[in-house]
């Protein structure tokens, strides 16, 4: 996985495709484009089956450039990135900065691709992808863009919940001093704590519990696992900060409701 900045100083995580997935996006692709090659010149062997050995070179070659190099440059940039391979193996190639490509990126990329797709029989392409983190391309090299995991299979979420024997105790705790660090690791521990070996998920629970406790009083009643302590608080600061944000939205709804009352004066 990669990160970027914007210009917000927003850190944005995102997916490079891997090698395998190109790969097969990069068939697909292949296929489609012969395919329409041979139905093109199939359908002009019918449409000007008397022309001279110079006029069939010239339509072969035009046939060639229209199929193997306009046409994946045109879908490129109409569909900013997207191709039949690309749609099935769910990919999309965006500029180096993570912005959708324009005209010139698609151009660079289909010249280029001609050469080490079709040219080479794909050796320059894999040879190059091989060697970077991104499975860039040469044509990707050059234009400055990359593949894009868009499609990202959904991980079921799972929400922290308030075990019945700590709900009393959690709704009177100080819970205000918690680190927005602490919270999203420990919650990140909920999410992947099902996948953990025993030993590690155990260790770690008692780590982010003790880390937790120093920002938490009182103190949680005796016997109290760290698993269901880390539930607890952050289940209760999920509802405080949500109710919160009921409370916000109410207020600016009764303030536009007066503003709205204010008889207009000048």
């Amino acid at each position: 996985m990669s990160s970027i900045i914007t210009g917000e100083a927003v850190v944005l995580e995102l997916r490079p495709a891997s090698f395998g997935a190109r790969a097969l996006g990069l068939m697909l692709d292949v296929v489609a484009h012969v395919l329409l090659l041979l139905g093109l010149l199939f359908l002009l062997s019918f449409v000007a089956p008397d022309v001279d050995e110079a006029a069939g070179r010239a339509m072969v070659l035009s046939s060639v450039v229209l199929c193997l190099v306009v046409v994946p440059i045109a879908v490129e940039t109409l569909s900013r990135g997207r191709s039949l391979g690309k749609l099935a193996t769910g990919l999309r190639i965006v500029r180096d900065d993570g912005g959708s490509i324009r005209f010139r990126h698609a151009v660079i990329r289909g010249l280029i691709g001609f050469l080490e797709i079709y040219a080479t029989f794909g050796g320059l392409a894999i040879a190059v992808a091989l060697f970077n983190d991104k499975s860039k391309r040469l044509g990707d090299v050059v234009a400055g863009s990359y593949s894009l995991r868009q499609r990202v299979p959904a991980e079921r979420k799972i929400l922290p919940y308030a075990p019945p024997h700590l709900q009393a105790w959690v709704a009177i705790a100080d819970i205000g001093r918690v680190p927005d660090g602490t919270a999203r690791r420990a919650s990140q521990f909920i999410q992947q704590a099902s996948r953990m070996a025993p030993e590690s998920r155990s260790r770690l629970a008692a780590a982010l519990a003790t880390e937790l406790a120093t920002q938490v009083a009182p103190p949680p009643p005796p016997g109290t696992t760290p698993e269901d302590y880390l539930h607890a608080v952050l289940c209760e600061r999920r509802n405080r900060d949500l109710e919160r944000l009921r409370r916000a939205e109410q207020r600016s709804t009764m303030v536009g409701a007066r503003l709205n009352r204010l008889p207009f004066t000048r």
